[in-house]
């Protein structure tokens, strides 16, 4: 049974910085493509972050020279290192495989970026 478990979020000032985890389980993790997702109050789940096997990566724009995604493969972990943070930041974050039914939806990490 494939799971993701996510951590790292809090509370924290506009302009601070947070790293999320993600770890997986029940799955061969090295070979997939991984994603970090938000879902902000009232809003549709948006992706945020991917990161493929090999290490390529892509962002969303509003997040593009301030969130930077990594993985450990010895770790079978995801992370989302998140700098310059700004209110509109504020969700829960989650992880997953990106455009798959491998896992389900994890509970997610709330960050709430507020002065």
């Amino acid at each position: 049974q494939v799971q993701f478990v996510e951590s790292g979020g809090g509370l924290v000032q506009p302009g601070g910085s947070l790293r999320l985890s993600c770890a997986a389980s029940g799955m061969i993790f090295s070979i997939y493509t991984m994603a970090w997702y938000r879902q902000a109050p009232g809003k549709q789940r948006e992706l945020v972050a991917i990161i493929t096997s090999g290490g390529s990566t892509n962002y969303a724009d509003s997040v593009k020279g301030r969130f930077t995604i990594s993985r450990d493969n010895a770790k079978n972990t995801v992370y989302l290192q998140m700098n310059s943070l700004k209110v509109e930041d504020t969700a829960v974050y989650y992880c997953k495989i990106p455009n798959s039914s491998l896992g389900s939806w994890g509970q997610g990490t709330q960050v709430t970026v507020s002065p």
